[in-house]
């Protein structure tokens, strides 16, 4: 792999190999090889941007998922209490006379949007759980992968 190659002083190897591979972590491992012959403290700063970069672009939508589940209760709990304001209009046109079927209306309205509502936040919610636990195990793999990739700079001959 890419740490066999530096380590065995093969960067030109290397570089192919990460640039060829188009995942996260190759640009990560390429930029890297591109201030490989700087000093450390650069070499350490290129890969977290391009860390914090390649992480920034797995999250693009992570954000929009959770505000969907965020905003779906509240647009159930809106259509409740439309809902309710409906069947008490109802109650009020009617002179207090209820007609219990023209009040279920509002009633059935006022259920069904809360249901809905809760219907879109729970999966939005668990696969937003899901997916930015993915994210970090994915960061997570990323920072591994740079430090193997700094070790074998360090052993290189």
């Amino acid at each position: 792999g890419v740490t066999g190659y530096i380590g065995a002083g093969r960067a030109d190897q290397a570089r192919e190999l990460v640039q060829g591979s188009g995942s996260p972590m190759g640009r990560v491992l390429a930029a890297a090889l591109d201030v490989a012959d700087h000093d450390r403290e650069t070499l350490e700063t290129v890969i977290v941007h391009q860390t914090d970069e390649e992480v920034r672009d797995l999250s693009r939508y992570l954000q929009a998922l959770a505000t969907v589940g965020n905003i779906a209760p509240l647009l159930g709990l809106l259509g409740t209490v439309l809902g309710m304001i409906k069947a008490f209009m109802v109650i009020q046109e009617m002179g207090g006379k209820v007609n219990s079927a023209v009040l279920a209306g509002g009633i059935w309205e006022a259920m069904m949007t809360t249901a809905l509502g809760l219907a879109v936040a729970l999966p939005a919610m668990v696969a937003h759980g899901y997916l930015v636990g993915r994210v970090d195990r994915f960061e997570a793999q990323l920072q591994d992968g740079a430090v193997r990739f700094i070790a074998a700079l360090g052993r290189r001959s």
